[in-house]
């Protein structure tokens, strides 16, 4: 109920209520760095299990299913109508609607999620990497490394710059 009340008043919020906005993340998630920002239409279970770095981003539409932790570094850039799934259900069918399961989700510093990804339980995004939009991330991505597709497979490392 907490986290539903929260993130109804950070999706009426404003443009200019940016500051308003610094500070509905910071009671909502679990922790927040420096200059965060989500677009509006933003949703979470319970939101304490979200902990982002400096400099985060959330485009329009962004839904984080976090029943275990989401840990986001510095610098990432999340684009529109991407999902983070933490959670899961069986694959029987007698016990699908019985329990499901949770499993944390990390995601680097230096990251961009193009936009209409889905990103699913367990999964690890290297510091650096690319998620192409509409990407569904179903394993670990290497740092610096861009992937793409359904499921997303490896297209190329990326060198230092």
């Amino acid at each position: 109920m907490r986290a539903s009340k929260l993130v109804r008043q950070l999706n009426q919020l404003s443009f200019d209520e940016i500051d308003s906005q610094e500070g509905l993340l910071k009671e909502l998630f679990g922790s927040v760095g420096e200059n965060p920002c989500v677009e509006d239409n933003f949703h979470c279970d319970l939101g304490y299990n979200i902990h982002v770095g400096n400099h985060f981003y959330a485009g329009f539409n962004c839904t984080m299913l976090d029943m275990a932790e989401i840990r986001i570094g510095d610098n990432c850039m999340i684009g529109p109508n991407v999902g983070l799934y933490t959670a899961g259900h069986r694959i029987s069918p007698k016990n699908r609607n019985k329990d499901g399961y949770a499993i944390p989700i990390t995601i680097g510093s230096d990251v961009w999620i193009g936009g209409s990804c889905v990103i699913l339980p367990g999964v690890t995004i290297g510091d650096h990497s690319i998620v192409a939009a509409g990407s569904v991330v179903t394993k670990d991505v290497p740092k610096n490394t861009i992937v793409a597709g359904n499921p997303a497979k490896i297209l190329r490392n990326i060198e230092e710059v």
